[in-house]
């Protein structure tokens, strides 16, 4: 809201110094994105400002080299699995949990939502023990688990966020007109809280498709992701290909979650339409 001609001089300094600090804190946050997406396209392989020259010769070494566009795929292959298994999981559980009657709800909740808490090189190292006794390390299939332990959560959040203001009395009136409990889900529970289910999928995908660290512990070599392959690319040559790299991962998120609020808003304005 704008200043009026009303306020007093004190709330009108409140007011500019709020939107000053707020304009700070914003651009502390974005302050690395803004040095790295002008350097992805530097004309010269050093990372320094002023740049000599423009050109796109790091997107075309992404875009058309095996070991770049092979992380990719992986990547995609393993974000698409997570997300699929974590939707599915995470939905299950916030149906659970949304009954009014379901016992110890609180601790159950902290339990599912603990792998966010707990810090994700305590989580990789458990899963890298646990994955060399059953033989799942260097393997898609543990990649994924171990991605879907960390995406579940979100899931969980968004979709039992969605119940909150779920009227339950209308999957009671599908039971009483005869209605398996499966097609009560598809054909009323489903359709309502699918803004949720979407957003619960995006942080998903994001979240494996971002993630470095389990990657780092459970990942073999025909498992490199998009991820791995940048840590590593940092650590063995810094290339300026790395920068066009991130520059797609910042584009793509930006898409994401502009995707997330517009989703988010969505569901709030279907909320008002049951309410009214």
């Amino acid at each position: 809201m704008a200043a009026t001609v009303y306020t007093c001089p004190m709330e009108k300094g409140w007011y500019y110094l709020h939107r000053l600090l707020g304009g700070a804190v914003l651009l502390f946050l974005i302050a690395p994105i803004l040095v790295i997406v002008p350097l992805s396209f530097n004309s010269v392989p050093f990372f320094s400002y002023p740049m000599p020259g423009l050109s796109l010769r790091w997107y075309d070494e992404f875009f058309l080299t095996n070991r770049w566009q092979g992380a990719l795929h992986n990547s995609i292959l393993v974000a698409v699995s997570v997300t699929l298994l974590s939707t599915a999981l995470g939905t299950l559980a916030a149906l659970g949990l949304s009954r009014p009657h379901f016992p110890w709800r609180a601790a159950v909740m902290s339990i599912l939502i603990s792998p966010i808490v707990v810090p994700v090189v305590i989580t990789a190292v458990g899963i890298y023990f646990f994955y060399a006794d059953v033989g799942l390390l260097n393997s898609f299939i543990g990649l994924v688990l171990a991605h879907a332990t960390l995406a579940t959560p979100y899931v969980i959040i968004t979709v039992t966020a969605t119940l909150t203001g779920f009227d339950h009395s209308l999957t009671r009136a599908a039971a009483g007109l005869g209605a398996a409990p499966i097609t009560a889900f598809f054909k009323v529970t489903m359709p309502l809280i699918l803004p949720g289910m979407i957003s619960g999928s995006l942080f998903a995908f994001l979240t494996s498709f971002d993630e470095v660290v389990v990657a780092l512990f459970v990942a073999g070599p025909e498992q490199r992701t998009l991820p791995k392959v940048m840590f590593s690319g940092i650590r063995e040559e810094i290339s300026p290909t790395i920068t066009a790299a991130a520059t797609v991962l910042v584009l793509f998120s930006i898409v994401v979650l502009t995707t997330v609020e517009l989703l988010r808003r969505r569901s709030e304005r279907l909320r008002c339409i049951r309410r009214t």
